[in-house]
């Protein structure tokens, strides 16, 4: 490591590089709390300590993305990872109204999932099924205020209600195309419908992944 470490400092980031070994994933502040058995305000107190000795690194705006810095100086790939936050609840299948809230935040790896202020959104209904989009999966979403023709977006409708659909601009219209033969596509007027990012991937929570068991 490239700078000294008192004993419960180093115990933290060995925590946390353990942690993300194991499970791909960051442990929360209040899950390293009781793991250590310290307390979540501690763990914040440490982690502003190990970025400021150099060996975390983070940034991002809303997005809280950590580095763990190698000896050299260089973010270690297989240590990296970014929490993004959840926005309310989208709609696959009959839209509902679009939340401003966070209901929490998950772990993404940011050697896939490139890009600034990544948010994610969680699916409900059957809509998107043929897309590999499944009820209680978290969309991982890429903000944007436009599409092309086939993409997979978040939109809202009538400035309210939020849907993740896949998008077609046709002649004098926007068609949100739905990936289940039970639903039908739905034609909107330009002006009715505004795109709010590009979903670049799924993440599948262990509760959905236990439904699909045989």
């Amino acid at each position: 490591m490239p700078v000294s470490l008192s004993p419960k400092q180093k115990r933290l980031f060995d925590y946390i590089r353990n942690h993300i070994s194991d499970t791909g994933m960051s442990p929360s502040l209040r899950q390293a709390g009781l793991d250590l058995r310290i307390s979540h305000t501690a763990v914040a107190q440490t982690i502003k300590t190990l970025e400021e000795k150099g060996v975390i690194r983070r940034d991002g705006r809303y997005q809280r993305t950590i580095h763990l810095i190698t000896p050299s100086g260089q973010s270690a790939g297989i240590h990296r990872w970014t929490e993004v936050p959840v926005i309310g609840r989208v709609t696959a299948g009959l839209p509902i109204y679009a939340q401003q809230e966070w209901d929490g935040h998950i772990v993404i790896d940011s050697s896939i999932y490139k890009g600034e202020n990544l948010f994610a959104l969680r699916i409900i209904g059957d809509s998107m099924i043929n897309a590999g989009i499944l009820n209680g999966d978290l969309a991982i979403c890429e903000p944007r205020q436009y599409a092309g023709n086939g993409e997979i977006v978040v939109a809202l409708i009538h400035s309210e209600e939020a849907t993740v659909k896949r998008f077609f601009i046709r002649a004098g219209h926007i068609v949100l195309q739905p990936e289940n033969p039970a639903y039908i596509p739905v034609q909107y007027g330009f002006d009715e419908v505004l795109v709010q990012g590009k979903v670049i991937g799924i993440h599948r929570g262990p509760d959905v992944m236990e439904r699909l068991q045989p």
